[in-house]
């Protein structure tokens, strides 16, 4: 093998210079490292500092003010009371239902209106007013034990909570009875249940009985769209068929009601109510209306002059059965029941009535009647 070459050596003996552009080159580096190594540090040390200060001004700025915790625990309290209520409805339908039945029991098989009188509400101060009724009424009998119950809700009336129920006979009946609460029991509400009225409204009509009469009937309004501008609303009343209620019995010539009245604007808010698919004070049962009609309880007066019989409605008491004077709806003013020229009565959100057969409708599961 080779020998290794030693480096060569000047020949003057002398050591030579490095490069001019190495030296720098080399002192850059080590200057360099250091500069990097100092930024590095001030770019942590700002960071650092940064996100600080950011952490504690976010913390400032989304954490939320009295008003809006206490907003944030109202609308916790809210959900937790209206999930309360909800239990607290289901619990009272289903420790009311023995009673409830019991009751409608007793008045759908009672022959007399002695005995019937004794499952209703304010039975003392209804026995005169049953007694003359069914006097001139049939007093109509069916067995409890064809009855199912269909469907139950808690109505809110302004007198109290009241339970509303639908049953259905097996021979096709369907009767809708509501509950009042006396003495620890649920009573049924006799005045709504019988569609009680102070005369027959066929004899009253054909000029039997007094000249003026309060009566529980059906409405229906008149050419609704061609006259929504009239001073004046068209309506045809008609008697309504117990334990049948899709038929209707028989109806009254028309009554013209100005607009401008509180009798007007009632009719006005409950047509307006059942056209949007709304039920009185907000019941939450099937509408088992006929279509396009509402119920309504007014005082009507006869009156017979030069061989003539007019009818006039003296009265619109309220526009339900219930026996509650609340009438159930609030007046509308006659700028809102009187659109401007080609506007349309009905309003935007306005939904059409639910007038589908009750075979179509959800419903509770049946619950079936003990034979007593």
């Amino acid at each position: 093998m080779d020998a290794p070459q030693e480096a060569a050596k000047p020949e003057d003996g002398k050591t030579p210079l490095p490069e001019r552009g190495a030296a720098r080159t080399e002192r850059g580096v080590k200057r360099g490292g250091k500069k990097h190594s100092g930024r590095f540090l001030w770019y942590l040390y700002g960071g650092g500092f940064l996100l600080l200060a950011l952490t504690a001004g976010g913390f400032y700025l989304f954490q939320p003010d009295e008003k809006s915790a206490k907003k944030l625990s109202d609308s916790g309290s809210e959900s937790d009371s209206a999930a309360a209520k909800n239990d607290e409805d289901a619990v009272l339908l289903t420790n009311s239902l023995k009673i409830c039945a019991e009751n409608i029991s007793g008045v759908l098989s009672s022959g007399t209106p002695e005995t019937r009188n004794q499952f209703v509400f304010a039975s003392a101060f209804t026995a005169a007013r049953m007694a003359r009724y069914y006097s001139l009424n049939p007093l109509v009998t069916i067995d409890p034990g064809t009855l199912t119950l269909t469907a139950r809700s808690i109505l809110v009336l302004p007198t109290g909570r009241a339970i509303e129920t639908c049953w259905n006979s097996e021979d096709g009946k369907k009767i809708d009875a509501v509950f009042l609460e006396e003495n620890g029991e649920w009573r049924i509400d006799w005045d709504h249940f019988a569609r009680y009225g102070d005369y027959p409204w066929t004899l009253f009509l054909a000029g039997s009985g007094p000249p003026e009469g309060e009566f529980r009937l059906l409405a229906r309004e008149r050419l609704a769209d061609a006259r929504k501008k009239a001073d004046t609303i068209s309506i045809v009343l008609y008697a309504p068929r117990f334990a049948h209620p899709e038929e209707t019995g028989y109806q009254s010539p028309e009554f013209l009601v100005s607009r401008d009245t509180r009798d007007g604007q009632l009719l006005d808010a409950a047509f307006k109510l059942a056209r949007s698919g709304g039920q009185v004070f907000g019941s939450k049962l099937l509408n088992m209306n006929p279509e396009d009609m509402i119920r309504v309880r007014v005082k009507v007066r006869r009156i017979e002059a030069d061989r003539e019989r007019k009818f006039e409605i003296a009265e619109v008491v309220a526009c339900h059965w219930y026996s509650v004077d609340d009438p159930g709806v609030v007046p509308v003013p006659v700028a809102e029941t009187k659109p401007a020229d080609g506007a349309d009565a009905k309003p935007a959100d306005a939904k059409p009535a639910d007038n589908k057969p009750a075979d179509n409708k959800p419903r509770l599961p049946n619950l079936k009647l003990d034979r007593k």
